[in-house]
C-alpha cells in the first residue's frame, strides 16, 4: 500500500515482518503525539509491535512492569503523579485514540493521495534521523517525487525564523535560501509565513535548487492556508514531510516537536530573524543539542525583530551569518568562507609597517622634500628613499622636483 517515488523501486515481494513494522510504526503515528516520551520510550524498549499489543490489553502495572518503573511524566499532564498513575493515563490516551483508528482505510486515503509512508530501514529514510534515538518519529508521511534520504543529505541547512518577519529578514532570507539552492544545498525549513516562506521561495527561484517543507500537521491540510501556493508548488518539484498522519491539526505543541525534524534533517541551522522569545530559537536549541552548527543573522541593534539572532550570537555561540559563504563554512567539510564579498585587497594590504610609516608621513594635498620626511619620521634618508621607491612602484606616490606627492588615488 506504500507509493514510491518514480525514481525508487517498489519490492515486488514484501518482506511480511517488514510490512508488520510498518503498520505498527503507523499505528502509533495515529495513538501517540510525537511529544509522547511514555510512547516513545515503550517502542523503543519493546520494539513497535510488543509496544503496540501493551497498548491494546496490558493493564497499567503490566506497562509499568514492561518498562522497568520507568513512565516518563508529560509535560503538559495535569499532575505529575505516581508511575502507576502515568502508566494508567498512557493507556487511557492510547485507547481513546485506538477505537477510531482505520489502518486500511488511512493507507488507502494515503496511496490515493499519492503520500508514502517511510520507516527507519526504508531506503529512503535518511540516516540523519538517527541521532534523535529514542525521540525519532514513529514514521514519516512524504509527499512529492523528490527522494528525502537525498534531499537531507550532506548539503542540507535549514533557514529558519519569526513569522512576523521585516521586509529585511524575508530579503535576507531569499538572498541565502537562492545562493545556497544554487550552490547545490537544500533549503530546510517549515513553510509558514515569514522567514520560512521567504527561505523556500528563494530556493525556489535559483536554478536546479531544492528545498524540503517539514509541516506540523497532516498532509492532507496544508497549513498555514494562505502559503497553500507555495507548498504545492514544494510538493510538485520536491517534498513536503510530516510525521504527523492525515487529518492532524497543527498545534503549538506540534510545531515544537516538528522543530526536532528541521534540526535533524539538517547539517546545519540559520536563524535568520527572531524576536527573543521566537519558537525558531528552540530549532537553534534542538540543532545545538545534536551537535549541528548552528548559525545567526545579525540584524539592527535597535530592531526587536532581530533580539532572538543576537541572544543566539551572544549567549549560546552562534556563528554570525551575513553571505552565502559563510552558510556553506557551516556545512561539515564546507569551503572556508574567508574575508566575505565586502573585504577588499589592494596595495596598502601589502604594505610593510615601515612603508606605511613613510606614507602616512606624505601629506594628502601637497608635496613634502625626502629630507624633510625622514625628519619627520625619524628614519635615516637611504631608509626614506628605499621605501619611497618602493611606494612609487606600486603607484602611490610620485616624486618630482626634489619633492614627494601622493598619486590621486591615495590622496
Amino acid at each position: 500500500m506504500t507509493e514510491y517515488p518514480e525514481n525508487s523501486e517498489k519490492p515486488e515481494n514484501p518482506d511480511p515482518a517488514r510490512e508488520a513494522e510498518r503498520r505498527a510504526r503507523l499505528t502509533w503515528s495515529l495513538l501517540a503525539e510525537p511529544s509522547d516520551a511514555v510512547a516513545l520510550l515503550a517502542r523503543e524498549r519493546l520494539g513497535s509491535r510488543a509496544a503496540l499489543e501493551l497498548a491494546r490489553e496490558a493493564t497499567p502495572t503490566e506497562l509499568l512492569a514492561a518498562l522497568d518503573g520507568q513512565v516518563p511524566a508529560e509535560a503538559a499532564d495535569p499532575g505529575a503523579g505516581t508511575p502507576d498513575a502515568r502508566a494508567s493515563r498512557a493507556l487511557q490516551r492510547w485507547r481513546g485514540r485506538l477505537a477510531a483508528v482505520d489502518v486500511e482505510a488511512v493507507l488507502e486515503d494515503a496511496d490515493r493521495r499519492r503520500i508514502r509512508v517511510l520507516i527507519p530501514g526504508d531506503e529512503e529514510w535518511p540516516s540523519a534521523l538517527d541521532d534523535l534515538q529514542e525521540t525519532a518519529p514513529h514514521c514519516l508521511w512524504v509527499q512529492g517525487p523528490a527522494r528525502l534520504d537525498r534531499l537531507a543529505g550532506e548539503r542540507a541547512a535549514a533557514l529558519v525564523g519569526s513569522r512576523a518577519s521585516t521586509p529585511y529578514g524575508e530579503d535576507v532570507a531569499s538572498s541565502l535560501g537562492a545562493a545556497f539552492a544554487g550552490a547545490g544545498g537544500t533549503v530546510v525549513s517549515g513553510g509558514a509565513y515569514g522567514i520560512d516562506a521567504a527561505a523556500h521561495r528563494g530556493a525556489l527561484a535559483a536554478q536546479d535548487g531544492a528545498t524540503l517543507a517539514v509541516l506540523a500537521g497532516g498532509l492532507d491540510r496544508l497549513y498555514p492556508r494562505g502559503n497553500t501556493q507555495l507548498l504545492e508548488r514544494i510538493r510538485e518539484q520536491h517534498l513536503l514531510l510530516s510525521e504527523a498522519p492525515m487529518g492532524t491539526a497543527p498545534t503549538r505543541w506540534r510545531f515544537l516537536a516538528r522543530n526536532r525534524l528541521i534540526a535533524a534533517l539538517s547539517r546545519a541551522v540559520v536563524v535568520v530573524e527572531a524576536a527573543w522569545r521566537s519558537g525558531a530559537l528552540s530549532t537553534a536549541r534542538l540543532a545545538d543539542q545534536l551537535s549541528r552548527p548552528v548559525g545567526a543573522v545579525p540584524g539592527p541593534v535597535t530592531s526587536a525583530a532581530s533580539a532572538g539572532c543576537h541572544r543566539l550570537i551572544r549567549e549560546r555561540g552562534a556563528v554570525l551569518v551575513t553571505e552565502p559563504a559563510e552558510l556553506l563554512d557551516l556545512l561539515p567539510g564546507g569551503p572556508a568562507a574567508g574575508e566575505g564579498s565586502f573585504a577588499r585587497q589592494d596595495e596598502l594590504d601589502l604594505l610593510s609597517p615601515a612603508d606605511r610609516r613613510v606614507l602616512d608621513a606624505v601629506p594628502p594635498r601637497s608635496g613634502i622634500s625626502p629630507g624633510r620626511l625622514a625628519d619627520e619620521i625619524g628614519f635615516a634618508p637611504r631608509e626614506v628613499g628605499a621605501a619611497l621607491a618602493r611606494l612609487e612602484l606600486l603607484g602611490l606616490i610620485e616624486q618630482g622636483g626634489q619633492r614627494v606627492r601622493r598619486t590621486r588615488r591615495t590622496g
